[in-house]
């Protein structure tokens, strides 16, 4: 029973105990839903005060954004009237623009016309000018050939006055013509015009001075002597002073027969067709025999400044500074002419070929291009130009840069030599003349500058080319001037007088000017 009440007692005090703290629990509960609920009350107290604020705020926002507005539109008010008044002036400068750019317009249009009008007159003028020049020219051109005619009829005119004996109208009709040719871009080198001046200022002279064919001539570079042999034997040296030809005879010797001469600083060497070769140094006479060269008929110096003899079928080198022949060699074909190219010593032979000597032993061997048989041969570096003269007296010109091959014709005989002056060839004849041609000429045609009455052997020009040597076959050495200014000038002061006007009406026209070609004082002047 007691344990009953112990346990009901229990029960009761669990059930008090619960009561209690479920009571507790309850209180808690409802304490802090009030504290919840005042904090709450006093957060929307504090969210009502701040909504008065900001409805105060906005209020006053409202307000001021009220007067913001009305300040805005004002301003629009404005700006629309600065707008209309913009596009007021828009419309006026586009106005404004348009009636530039019509000006503008016209302007160009105007500047077009000018243009149009200024190249109108421009192309007239031009045109005018062009008439005007074509009209000059056409009168040069016919005044050019009117008077390179006259000129050229003047030259005849004064051979034949020199031949009739009337030297002093035979001088002025010379010069006339140089004078009228050179005026008016004619050429100088005309053959009656050169002819014609080489008379009337006397520039050929004749020298007398061997008895047999003058076969060489040697012009020394250091003081422009010379040295000449002839088939008789003769070996001499000539010097030019005070218009004289001074000579000396250095061998003469009838068992000789001298066909080449060249001199070396102070020594002269000459071949002998008899099979020597003469060596002279300072007047002392060496003479060596030549037993391997059968007719030796060239000398030429080697690139080491030996000497090479040639014959008809063989040569020998001579070692100067040895004074013997060194070195032989036979040919199995004949010579027909001996040159140089390019430095080196050039055979031409009867079978149609050259060879190109390197050595005594080394030949170096080719075919020539033309047919015949070649007695003459030269070229010229600077303008790399071949001739080759034949037996018939044709002469071929052969240019390096192309190949072009021109045959010359005007010799009737053999040539005999020819040598290059620049872009004038010189040629000799067995006809008897010395003949130039103008190589870079479109037409290459020749001038006589020499007629001699036996054959021309050879020939040599001095150092300043303006002077040629010939020998011919009745042993004369003739002197040429070759030099066109220098004859003019000779003419010009041998003048003894001036054209009468009937002789300038005569011989040259009325139509012409009359003009006086004498300006030294107290010589006769045409009334």
């Amino acid at each position: 029973m007691k344990g009953k009440w112990n346990i009901i007692i229990g029960i009761l005090g669990t059930l008090l105990l619960g009561t209690s703290v479920a009571g507790s629990l309850g209180w808690y509960f409802e304490h802090e839903r009030v504290a919840d609920l005042e904090a709450k009350l006093a957060y929307a107290q504090q969210q009502e005060k701040r909504s008065a604020v900001v409805r105060s705020i906005s209020s006053q926002m409202e307000e001021i954004a009220y007067q913001q507005k009305a300040i805005s539109d004002e301003q629009r008010e404005e700006a629309i009237q600065q707008k209309r008044v913009a596009e007021e002036m828009r419309q006026r400068s586009e106005v404004e623009r348009l009636n530039a750019l019509k000006a503008q317009e016209q302007a160009i249009a105007s500047e077009r016309k000018a243009q149009e009008a200024r190249q109108l007159a421009e192309n007239e003028r031009q045109i005018a000018e062009h008439q005007r020049i074509q009209a000059e020219l056409s009168k040069r051109v016919t005044d050019t050939l009117r008077y390179v005619a006259l000129a050229r009829s003047l030259a005849s005119m004064s051979l034949i006055q020199s031949q009739l004996g009337n030297t002093d109208l035979a001088d002025l009709l010379a010069y006339s013509s140089y004078h009228f040719i050179d005026l008016y871009g004619g050429d100088v080198y005309y053959p009656a015009l050169f002819q014609s001046l080489m008379t009337a200022s006397q520039s050929k002279r004749l020298w007398s001075k061997h008895n047999g064919s003058l076969m060489g001539l040697y012009i020394s570079r250091k003081d422009d002597s010379m040295v000449t042999v002839s088939t008789y034997g003769e070996i001499m040296t000539h010097k030019k002073h005070d218009g004289q030809l001074q000579s000396k005879t250095l061998l003469s010797d009838k068992s000789y027969d001298f066909r080449d001469v060249l001199i070396d600083g102070d020594v002269i060497y000459a071949v002998s067709r008899s099979g020597h070769l003469a060596i002279i140094e300072h007047e002392k006479t060496e003479i060596i025999p030549l037993p391997f060269v059968v007719h030796p008929m060239w000398i030429d110096l080697t690139d080491d400044g030996n000497l090479l003899v040639i014959g008809d079928s063989g040569l020998s080198l001579y070692d100067k500074k040895r004074n013997m022949i060194v070195a032989n060699r036979q040919l199995n074909y004949r010579l027909t002419a001996v040159g140089r190219y390019d430095g080196k010593t050039l055979l031409f032979d009867d079978q149609g070929r050259q060879h190109i000597v390197m050595s005594v032993k080394d030949f170096v061997t080719s075919d020539v291009p033309f047919k015949g048989r070649i007695t003459a041969f030269a070229s010229s570096k600077n303008t790399q130009q071949r001739v080759y003269g034949m037996n018939d007296g044709t002469i071929y010109l052969y240019n390096e840069q192309n190949g072009k091959v021109t045959k010359l014709e005007g010799h009737l005989s053999r040539i005999s030599k020819l040598k290059f002056n620049g872009y004038r060839l010189f040629s000799s004849s067995y006809d008897g003349t010395v003949r130039m041609w103008s190589t870079n000429s479109e037409k290459i045609e020749p001038m006589t500058l020499i007629s001699a009455g036996s054959w021309i052997m050879n020939f040599t020009l001095d150092s300043s080319k303006k002077n040629a040597w010939i020998g011919g076959q009745n042993g004369d050495l003739t002197e040429a001037l070759l030099s066109v200014p220098m004859m003019v000038d000779r003419v010009k002061s041998n003048l003894k007088r001036d054209f009468t006007t009937d002789e300038w009406n005569y011989y040259i026209g009325k139509n012409v000017p009359y003009e006086s070609f004498v300006s030294a004082k107290g010589k006769e002047v045409a009334p």
